[in-house]
């Protein structure tokens, strides 16, 4: 596979507080742009409440990352499945004095219609762990508790 580039710029607004866009992201037709509000998280000084954060967006890149990877797998495997939801929480310490964030917590839920296929989805969620190029770029610990539910 070939490189792939990213385009991102942040720009400050006021405060703690700017806007984050992507050129690639922007819709022609209707001229709208799909860009986020970014700001110093609230426990942090001079943080902003209800505002996507750095560490939001980073929890978010990892978890989007699952249910991308965990999609592309079951479409190849051809595995049926009626839903998939993830809850994820990213924990922020201090190590060694520098701020990270040490653990990303995934909690994927993917429903599904037969019994006998929960194993099956069981490690096609694990093999999607494992590809997550996010995961894959980062040093944070990843744990995952899944979840397969059976609806019929």
């Amino acid at each position: 596979m070939e490189k792939h580039t990213y385009n991102v710029n942040v720009r400050w607004t006021q405060d703690r507080k700017g806007l984050l866009c992507s050129p690639e992201l922007h819709n022609n037709e209707t001229n709208a742009s799909n860009c986020l509000e970014v700001a110093t998280p609230p426990e942090f000084p001079g943080g902003m409440p209800n505002i996507w954060s750095p560490e939001h967006l980073f929890t978010a890149a990892v978890s989007s990352c699952l249910m991308t990877t965990f999609l592309a797998i079951a479409e190849f495997s051809k595995l049926e499945y009626l839903s998939f939801e993830c809850d994820s929480r990213g924990i922020l310490e201090k190590v060694d004095g520098k701020f990270v964030i040490s653990e990303v917590l995934l909690f994927p839920e993917v429903v599904i219609a037969d019994e006998t296929k929960r194993e099956r989805t069981e490690r096609i969620l694990e093999k999607s762990e494992k590809a997550c190029l996010i995961s894959n770029s980062i040093t944070s610990k990843i744990t995952m508790e899944t979840k397969i539910t059976v609806q019929n």
